[in-house]
C-alpha cells in the first residue's frame, strides 16, 4: 500500500482497534488506558503499513515543533566525542524528535554564545542540549533558561541547568587498580597541566587508591604536561629515564600514552615486559591501534547523549522536572576497556 493513501482508519482496521486508541498510542497520550500488547499491536500495524502521524497536524495539536537544539562546542570536530551526537541522535528518533546542530566554539564569548541559543530559540525547537568538548564547568548562557536544557559532560557553575558528566574518579580508580591487581606496587602518573576537573580528579583517585592499597604516594612519580602526544612523549621521558622509573604508569589519556609508548620505546623499555600502561578515554583509533593495544578507560559519551536526550524529551513532555536534577550532576560509569598492555612486574 502507497503510504500517502495510509490513514489512521487503516491503522485501526489493521490492528483491530478503534480510530481514538491509534491516535491515543501513536501520539503517546499520558492518561489513555491502554494495554502493552494492544500499543504493540498498533505500533506494528503502523509500521507495516507506513504510517506516520501528520507533524504538523502534531505540532499544532501539542505546541511542540519535534525539533530538539544540540549545540556542539567543537565536539562535531573530535572523533572520540562524536559518540554523544550518535546517542542523542538515536534516542531523538525512538522518541519520534530530529536534532538541530549547531557547532560553536569553545573560545566564543557570551554574546556568541547566546547568539546560538537565540538562533534555536529562533527557530522554535522544544528544548536544549549544550555539549563541551571536555568535562569541565561554565556559566551557562543566560537565555538557554527560557527552554527545558541539559548539559552534556559539562556542569553549570549556578547549579540552575541539570547536567550529565562521566565518573572521572570512579574510571581512575579502576585504572589504577588494575595496576595494583596485576602486582604493580611502583605506580606512576603523566598528568595534564590544564586546569580542568579531570586534571584533579583523576590526580585525587591515583592518591586514593594507592593509599586504600597501603602503597606510598611519591611526588617524583607524577610528571604532568600539555595533554597531546608531545606532551606524554616529554613527561615519560622524565619518569621511565632514570633507575628508579615505575613499573607501570596511569595516563591522563590515550594522547599522551601514545606519546609514553614512544618514549619507552627510545628508552630500551619493552611494553608490558618491563613497563605496564593504562590510558583513559578510550580513544579507538589510539587505544586499539598502539601496539600492545591499550588497556584503557572508556569515557560514555554515547551514553551521556542518550541519557540527555531521555531526560530533556520527558521535561519537554511534562513527565520529569530538570530543575530537581540542577543541582547535582547525573554522574554515568566509565568501564575499564582491558587490551594488551599491563602484566606482571618484571622480578
Amino acid at each position: 500500500m502507497n503510504n500517502r493513501s495510509v490513514g489512521i482508519k487503516d491503522v485501526a482496521a489493521a490492528a483491530g482497534v478503534s480510530v481514538t486508541t491509534v491516535s491515543h498510542v501513536l501520539n503517546d497520550v499520558a492518561y489513555a488506558r491502554v494495554g502493552v500488547e494492544t500499543r504493540e499491536r498498533v505500533h506494528e500495524a503502523a509500521q507495516r503499513l507506513g504510517y506516520g502521524p501528520n507533524r504538523v497536524a502534531r505540532a499544532l495539536r501539542t505546541q511542540r515543533s519535534g525539533m530538539i537544539g544540540f549545540i556542539s562546542e567543537e565536539i562535531a570536530t573530535t572523533p572520540h566525542a562524536g559518540r554523544i551526537i550518535l546517542g542523542a541522535e538515536e534516542s531523538a528518533r525512538a522518541r519520534g524528535y530530529n536534532l538541530m546542530i549547531i557547532n560553536s566554539t569553545s573560545t566564543g564569548t557570551d554574546d556568541s554564545r547566546e547568539s546560538d541559543v537565540a538562533d534555536l530559540l529562533d527557530r522554535q525547537v522544544d528544548g536544549i542540549l549544550y555539549a563541551t568538548m571536555y568535562h569541565r564547568k561554565l556559566a551557562v548562557p543566560k537565555n538557554l533558561a527560557a527552554l527545558p536544557s541539559v548539559l552534556v559532560d559539562s556542569e553549570d557553575i549556578s547549579h540552575t541547568v541539570s547536567c550529565v558528566i562521566p565518573d572521572e574518579i570512579g574510571g581512575a580508580r579502576s585504572a589504577v587498580q588494575t595496576l595494583i591487581d596485576a602486582g604493580h606496587s611502583r605506580i606512576g602518573m603523566i598528568n595534564n597541566t590544564d586546569d580542568v576537573p579531570a586534571t584533579h580528579s583523576r590526580l585525587q583517585a591515583f592518591r586514593e587508591t594507592l593509599a586504600a592499597a597501603g602503597l606510598p604516594f611519591h611526588e617524583d612519580l607524577v610528571q604532568s604536561e600539555h595533554s597531546e602526544v608531545p606532551g606524554g612523549y616529554e613527561a615519560a621521558l622524565r619518569l621511565l629515564g632514570t633507575d628508579s622509573r615505575p613499573t607501570a604508569v596511569f595516563c591522563y589519556n590515550d594522547r599522551m600514552a601514545m606519546g609514553a609508548y614512544r618514549a619507552a620505546a627510545e628508552l630500551g623499555l619493552r611494553i608490558p615486559q618491563d613497563v605496564s600502561f593504562v590510558g583513559f578515554d578510550n580513544q579507538q583509533l589510539i587505544a586499539e591501534n598502539l601496539y600492545p593495544a591499550l588497556t584503557t578507560v572508556a569515557l560514555p559519551h554515547y551514553e551521556m547523549g542518550a541519557w540527555a536526550i531521555e531526560n530533556l524529551i520527558d521535561a519537554i513532555e511534562g513527565k520529569t522536572d530538570l530543575a530537581l536534577m540542577a543541582h547535582h550532576p547525573t554522574i554515568l560509569d566509565c568501564p575499564l576497556v582491558r587490551r594488551d598492555s599491563i602484566a606482571a612486574p618484571r622480578q
